[in-house]
């Protein structure tokens, strides 16, 4: 499917960062340019932290550009005929149920450039999406973290 230099993004994660870097390229950089003007004009810039802060940010932004772009020029976009309906793998939809816990828990598998748990967008190369990569449902796997041990039941497999 993809060479070894290509990333594989699924099209939610291609779409964000196209649009994070629509917004560092215009808005983020406006910000930090009035920033940066503002701090110019108070004078000495020798001793101006916010002068300072704004170089900073700055160089922080045109950093992550960079690093956007670099993902999106190498990046391949899964397809929905990419993506399995019977096992795990990147691009699947995976409800998860906490043997310990017996709490179901739904999460995207995702590239690690797509990764937030918090959005409940979980690596393929953590160690719970190294665990179930290529498993079908109803398998319960073993997972071991830095947190301890965990058993996970996978219940549902989508995309």
């Amino acid at each position: 499917m993809a060479d070894d230099n290509k990333i594989v993004l699924t099209s939610e994660g291609f779409k964000r960062l196209q649009d994070e870097l629509s917004e560092r390229k215009t808005t983020k950089t406006a910000e930090i340019t009035a920033r940066l003007a503002e701090a110019r004009a108070q004078g000495d810039l020798s001793e101006n932290s916010e002068y300072d802060e704004a170089k900073d940010a700055q160089a922080r932004n045109e950093a992550r550009i960079k690093e956007i772009e670099a993902i999106l020029k190498d990046a391949v976009v899964l397809s929905e005929d990419d993506i399995s309906k019977n096992k795990v793998a990147l691009g699947s939809t995976i409800t998860l149920l906490d043997m310990q816990t017996n709490e179901e828990t739904e999460y995207s598998l995702v590239n690690p450039t797509e990764e937030d748990i918090f959005e409940r967008r979980l690596s393929i190369e953590s160690p719970i999406g190294k665990a179930i990569e290529g498993q079908k449902k109803g398998k319960t796997v073993e997972v071991t973290t830095s947190a301890g041990k965990f058993k996970y039941k996978i219940v549902k497999i989508g995309k």
